[in-house]
Formats: C-alpha cells, structure tokens, sequence
C-alpha cells in the first residue's frame, strides 16, 4: 500500500503488545499496531475502524496469531507487512475483520418491491432494446444468501411474465464466505422462514433424514456466479451492464465520501432505467450521484 514504509516506521516505537499477565484471553492490542492495522484495513478495502472498533479487531486478530502460532500484536505487524505476508496473510486478515450478515428475503419489502414494479418495467425495457438476458448484482453478498433470494425472485417472476434469461453476479470481499455461497448448502433454520412452497422447490433435503442441512437446487446454483471483488479495486472488471444492483448495509461500513465515490461507481454499471436497492439505514441525501428514489432505500438511475 502507498503508505505502508511511513506507516511502518512509526510502529518501531510501540509496546510489543506481549501476553497479558494472568489473562487466556490473548494479547493486548497497542494503541499503535491498532492505528497501524486500522490504516491498513481502510487502504485496502474502504472500511472504517474507528477506536470504537478496537476490541473488536483485538479479538478477531487474535484468531490469525492463534493460527500463525505468534505471542504478540507486534509479532504479526512484522509478518503482515513483509512480502510473504502481504501475499498470503492480507486475505486472511480480511476475511476475519469483515462482518459478515444475512439472511434469506431479509428487508422483504425490497423483494416485493421487485417482484410487483421493478421487474415489469425492467421486462418491458429489455423487450424494447432487444436484450434477452436480465442482469443482477449482489454486492457484498456474504453467504449468498442475498443473490439465491434474487434469484428465486427472478425465476419466479421470468417463468410466469417473460420467459427470459437472468444471470446474478454475487461478490463479496471475504474469501471464506464465498465460498459457502458456492456450495449453496445451509442449515435447515436459516429457511425455516421461507414459503413452503418456493422452499421445496428450490432447496433439496440431505439424503440423511436426520440431517439440518439443505441445499440450493443445481438449476438456481447455476445462475449465480461467486466472485471475489475489492470495492477498491481499480477495475471491477464487469462486462455486462446491470438491470438490479443490491448494496444492503455495506455501505454503513464506509466513510462518506467512500459511499458516494461508490455508488457513482455502481450506477457506471447501471442500464438506463436500472435499479440500486440499499439497507434501510443507508441514504444517499446530499450526495452527488445520478439516482432518483422510488420507494424506501431504492433508487433508480436518471440516465
């Protein structure tokens, strides 16, 4: 990162950070490799640690020097920055310090919403310019929980009104869930809430009758596609324009300034006439983007 050498020599003078005296709990987190790490998560990813977040990132890091079998906070500063570090342990770090959130249909107005005005003026756009295929982005998806819903969503929809194609991109920052979201198995009470009759036709039962897993139908895991993508990244590296970008209670993770840089970023990525649905406690009043509200938390591009 460009600031990492001058970041890195104002560490040389903090406490070691060493095992607190009597204590199981693990190290404590200096005040100086707190603002080091703090500096760092935000360079690389966009979110903020304020000092409130301090006993939080001391708990969560303690797991990687658990793993990485290190005694101090100022141990694994050492190791993080160097190039073997950089390397492996900057996606690890990540995947612990990142809060990781969601659920199936969660803020089910939105899906409502959806269902009943978006996707009927959308079906009617994609008609007019001859596109066949609806594209759908769920940004910050987690466990994917978020992209299967609209994916369902979707397919409900394109079988009784359309009939066309739709494709749902699913990122997210952390590797780990991810990678659950690949696999589309869930435990049994995480869709205990669903609709009878969506849950049997879109999750398959374990072969084991006594088993609390389910898993997502091949035919709906397939129209999602799992990525990993770094809001700060230069390039997103997206090649098809979005009908339906869903950013839910990201963006409460980022600066002000960060938020609006974002979300003109997803409207480059918006067809004329796309929507963007956000968390209930993001808004976007006074900031300089190109979207007019429709409806709570959902907006819908001007161009």
């Amino acid at each position: 990162m460009k600031s990492m050498t001058t970041t890195l020599s104002h560490r040389r003078n903090s406490s070691d950070g060493q095992l607190r005296p009597g204590h199981r709990a693990g190290p404590l987190l200096p005040e100086r490799e707190f603002m080091l790490f703090s500096t760092f998560i935000t360079e690389y990813c966009g979110i903020k640690v304020p000092p409130s977040k301090k006993t939080m990132i001391e708990a969560r890091l303690a797991k990687r020097l658990r793993a990485l079998k290190l005694t101090s906070f100022s141990e694994y500063a050492d190791y993080l920055f160097s190039p073997t570090g950089m390397e492996r342990e900057t996606p690890l770090m990540i995947n612990v310090v990142t809060t990781n959130k969601t659920d199936f249909f969660r803020e089910p107005a939105h899906f409502e919403y959806l269902a009943k005005c978006a996707l009927p003026r959308l079906a009617e756009l994609q008609l007019r310019r001859q596109r066949a295929t609806i594209h759908a982005w769920s940004a910050g998806c987690s466990s994917g929980e978020e992209a299967y819903t609209l994916a369902m969503v979707l397919n409900e929809f394109t079988e009784k009104h359309c009939k066309a194609d739709f494709s749902i991109l699913a990122t997210d920052v952390c590797t780990t869930v991810l990678q659950k979201g690949k696999t589309g198995i869930y435990e049994k009470e995480k869709i205990a809430s669903i609709n009878p009759n969506l849950k049997h036709k879109y999750f398959m039962k374990g072969k084991n009758n006594a088993s609390e897993l389910c898993r997502i139908v091949p035919e709906l895991r397939a129209k999602v596609q799992f990525r990993h993508l770094n809001f700060m990244a230069e390039e997103f590296c997206i090649s098809k324009p979005m009908e339906i970008i869903f950013c839910r209670n990201v963006l409460i993770y980022f600066e002000r300034a960060t938020q609006e840089y974002l979300i003109n970023r997803f409207c480059d990525h918006l067809v004329p006439g796309g929507y963007i649905f956000l968390g209930h406690a993001e808004t976007l009043n006074g900031m300089a983007v190109p979207l007019k509200q429709v409806s709570s938390a959902i907006y819908r591009i001007n161009r």
